[in-house]
């Protein structure tokens, strides 16, 4: 018992709260006019601006329709596309605000992350230049820092025997000994061995590997005891007094990317560290998977504070937008069509506007095309403005209808008209769908995306969202306008066949 009561207790809550915010959003918007006396024209479905009627009603999903009065009619100042009057204290309450279309430059920030890599042009790979076999290895891991001339391991290599015994007998005989001086360079022995086989007379039977630069053992390819050959690479040290850092940028920011801008570096886990560079190269290609493009830059790192594999962020400066028009991000209405801005007039009206945007920097965007300097864009409150748009532009729609449902009772009723046009959505039941289409003279309408009754006995098969078609629309005196034939369009799909009624 408590648990009903309980229950319809909430409901008659839900319902007190539904109707008083009914009552407040009309009465805000001026739709109850009973106390100025102001006359009701017709009512308009409450989603569906081109349904309306005569006398109050519902609709299927039961609730009213929104009566439209004389007086909002009369005082709209809707005298061009888009227009828009609202009363300021109605803009008030919805929280209009307001900002001036600027003038001047804009600086773009490219900001991008990175990673620390080794210097691939600090790379040293260790061969030998003869068949031999490996002992007295003295570097046995990787990450080993080396020193430059230092022994990496020595080799047993019966090629290199012969050839010292060959040096020494061409420089006891005084005859030959540089030729034989040079084919133990060749074959890879440092300058510094040579010499001692010089001073002392004898040969090595283990022959040094020695390191060519300092660095670390970035790779280890060999173990004590193996026999290798010239095409092996048996090690690869790297010099970490550079690295290299590969920033990864998105396509938006590819084309204010030159090499030469000057780079800030930062590490995440470091705030006070900071390195300042320039783009050294751009690399050619994207990443396929992830579609960045790659940059280098190059820094110095005598410390060795700078470890590959590190993340890093870095902002790039660029050069700035000279002398371009922008407004606040936020005052854009974006959709999937087209971008608009609500431009608030010296009357005190608005009217929607169709801009092309250019690039967006920080909390602005530049316009190129739509608003001029120094008029007053909405910031807070442009959807509602927006959405009272259409709904105008669809009653004036509306109105031409009635007035040729005038002319029709004088004896002059427009015809029924073909058009083309794509079905951009279909409603859940199958009752309504919303077209864009192409100009219709016979109306005088331009080509526009807007919503139409189905006729019941349209061939469902026809009926498929992005399908292209010529139809056959009429205005239907209750359900407004109504599409009553389909056929496929046969420039588009190449197909026969219509259905009328």
């Amino acid at each position: 018992m408590k648990l009903l009561i309980l229950t319809v207790t909430l409901l008659l809550g839900a319902l007190a709260g539904a109707g008083g915010v009914y009552v407040w959003v009309h009465g805000a918007m001026g739709g109850d006019g009973n106390s100025d006396g102001e006359e009701i024209l017709y009512y308009r479905h409450p989603m569906d601006s081109s349904i309306t009627s005569q006398t109050p009603d519902k609709d299927s999903m039961g609730m009213d329709y929104i009566p439209v009065y004389a007086g909002d009619a009369g005082d709209s100042g809707n005298d061009g596309p888009g227009m828009v009057s609202i009363k300021p204290q109605v803009a008030q309450n919805l929280g209009v605000r307001k900002a001036d279309a600027r003038r001047g430059d804009l600086t773009p920030d490219i900001h991008a992350l990175g990673i620390i890599h080794y210097d691939e042009s600090g790379l040293e790979h260790t061969h030998v230049r003869t068949e031999a076999w490996v002992e007295d290895l003295q570097v046995r891991t990787t990450g080993a820092a080396v020193k430059q001339g230092q022994i990496l391991f020595r080799i047993d290599s019966p090629r290199l025997i012969n050839a010292q015994e060959e040096f020494l007998q061409a420089y006891r005989r005084n005859a030959g000994a540089d030729s034989a001086r040079n084919r133990l360079r060749i074959l890879g022995m440092a300058e510094q061995d040579i010499g001692r086989i010089e001073k002392t007379g004898q040969s090595m039977k283990l022959v040094p590997v020695r390191a060519r630069r300092g660095g670390v053992v970035r790779e280890l390819n060999i173990a004590e005891g193996m026999f290798v050959q010239p095409d092996s690479t048996l090690m690869t040290i790297a010099d970490l007094s550079r690295v290299w850092v590969l920033l990864e940028l998105f396509e938006p920011d590819m084309d204010l990317l030159r090499e030469g801008q000057s780079v800030r570096i930062t590490l995440p886990f470091r705030p006070d560290s900071v390195h300042e560079a320039t783009v050294d190269y751009i690399y050619p290609s994207l990443e396929a998977e992830r579609r960045v493009l790659q940059a280098r830059v190059v820094l110095e790192n005598p410390d060795g504070d700078l470890h590959p594999g590190m993340f890093v962020r870095a902002g790039v400066r660029v050069e700035p937008l000279a002398d371009v028009v922008h407004v606040p991000a936020e005052s854009v209405i974006r959709t999937g069509r087209n971008d608009r801005l609500v431009v608030a007039l010296e009357d005190g009206g608005f009217q929607v506007r169709e801009v092309r945007l250019g690039r967006r920097v920080g909390d602005r965007f530049e316009i190129l095309e739509g608003v001029e300097a120094g008029e007053t864009v909405v910031v807070s409150g442009q959807f509602l403005i927006d959405s009272e748009s259409s709904t105008t532009a669809g009653l004036e729609r509306l109105s031409q209808g009635e007035e040729g449902a005038s002319e029709a009772a004088a004896g002059n009723e427009k015809e029924p008209v073909w058009t083309r046009g794509r079905i951009d959505s279909l409603s859940d039941d199958g009752e309504s769908a919303t077209l864009t289409h192409e100009p219709v003279p016979e109306w005088d309408w331009p080509g526009m995306t807007m919503p139409f009754r189905l006729a019941p006995d349209l061939d469902p098969a026809l009926l498929q969202e992005g399908r292209e078609l010529r139809f056959r629309v009429r205005k239907h005196p209750q359900k407004g306008y109504e599409i009553t034939a389909i056929e496929p369009d046969q420039e588009s799909e190449g197909g026969e066949g219509s259905q009328s009624r």
